[in-house]
């Protein structure tokens, strides 16, 4: 697979690359279907690659109509923009969402799931609607959903629930589904089957399916029409960008089917990090492992990126010096699972031989650390 950056920046050989599933390079293949794509003017609907990519996946979602767009904070960004047009308005939403914590976005209400479940509930929302018509509040005019969320499924019985409470008071519902695709694999629901219950979604081509660059946003015509125009205000009004498309559509008919050994791999690495005495943190339904280093093990994410970079693996951090996350994607084979977990085997043993001799001070950990 090539060099990759390590965690400090500098360039090195590492195989396996478990940060994101965002880190993919196009396969010799795609990138051949990229360069025989037939390309117009997107800005006046002249790209035929383009046409197709959108009528694709309209037609999955049993939609009007979709629009390809650079990026999934774009789609996401057009959808608030498109649906909250006038003020006041307040968009709601589950507190660790894409669409709060990572894009400049809307004014939002943001909403922690209860009584120990791992998602929001049509009851939860439904005590945080703001719906009177005071001059000092901003009604709730939306509502974001995120699915999956953190490698977490959201079942489709509770969509429906909060679809349906949506709909009863007049309010928009819209999904992030950057990694619905995932979502549909593990459920073997379609597309269609979730993008029924929203009025917009967003689904992202370069995420679990591996395409270079883009997502497309799912609507109406009308509601679509609007988000066009906004598109072009915000600098998206790409011209032969059919190229790209190109790789969507190779990613949707050739990479779709590889999201379950994604799946399967997580769940073969999960498993084998509990032996080891890591705690998994969610549940890995998808493509995503998130575990905790215990206090007892004496050791921190920085030491374990360094460990496994030796083992030509590299990893993200969680929001805490103790939390890991692994994302499984088509570039990670059945020899980056077990190298990473011999990475992980060997970090605890070595720390817990530090630690048992105590014959180390801490630089001199960190000395033994990088040999």
């Amino acid at each position: 697979m090539g060099s990759r950056y390590g965690n400090n920046g500098n360039k090195i050989k590492l195989k396996f690359d478990f940060r994101s599933d965002t880190v993919t390079r196009p396969t010799p293949r795609m990138l051949s279907a990229m360069l025989e794509a037939e390309t117009g003017d997107d800005v006046f609907n002249e790209d035929p690659t383009v046409n197709k990519l959108q009528g694709k996946i309209a037609l999955l979602a049993n939609k009007e109509g979709s629009l390809f767009c650079p990026s999934a904070t774009m789609t996401n960004q057009l959808a608030v923009r498109t649906h909250l047009t006038q003020p006041p308005y307040t968009v709601l939403c589950d507190y660790r969402c894409h669409l709060v914590n990572y894009e400049a976005g809307a004014h939002v209400t943001t909403l922690q799931p209860e009584n120990g479940l791992n998602y929001l509930t049509a009851e939860t929302i439904k005590k945080n609607l703001i719906l009177d018509d005071d001059i000092h509040h901003s009604p709730t005019k939306l509502i974001c959903l995120e699915n999956t969320l953190n490698g977490e499924i959201l079942s489709i019985e509770e969509i429906k629930k909060i679809s349906e409470l949506a709909r009863f008071h007049g309010i928009k519902l819209h999904l992030d589904g950057a990694r619905i695709w995932n979502a549909c694999v593990a459920t073997g629901l379609s597309l269609s089957d979730y993008c029924q219950y929203f009025d917009s979604i967003s689904v992202c081509l370069s995420k679990g399916l591996g395409a270079p660059v883009g997502s497309v946003l799912i609507g109406s015509a009308q509601f679509l029409k609007k988000a066009k125009h906004f598109r072009k205000m915000y600098g998206g009004g790409w011209r032969q960008a059919g190229i790209l498309a190109a790789g969507g559509l190779y990613a949707l008919e050739h990479h779709l089917s590889g999201l379950k050994t994604d799946m399967e791999n997580a769940k073969y690495v999960s498993e084998k990090i509990k032996s080891f005495g890591f705690t998994i943190t969610k549940k890995t339904e998808t493509n995503m492992v998130w575990f905790e280093i215990p206090k007892s093990y004496n050791f921190s994410v920085e030491d374990l990126k360094v460990q496994l970079e030796k083992f030509q693996c590299v990893i993200f951090g969680g929001k805490y010096d103790y939390e890991c996350r692994l994302v499984f994607h088509h570039e990670i084979t059945k020899e980056g699972c077990d190298l990473i977990l011999e990475g992980l085997q060997n970090c605890v043993k070595t720390f817990a031989t530090i630690e048992k001799d105590n014959l180390f001070e801490e630089n001199d950990k960190k000395k033994y650390l990088n040999l």
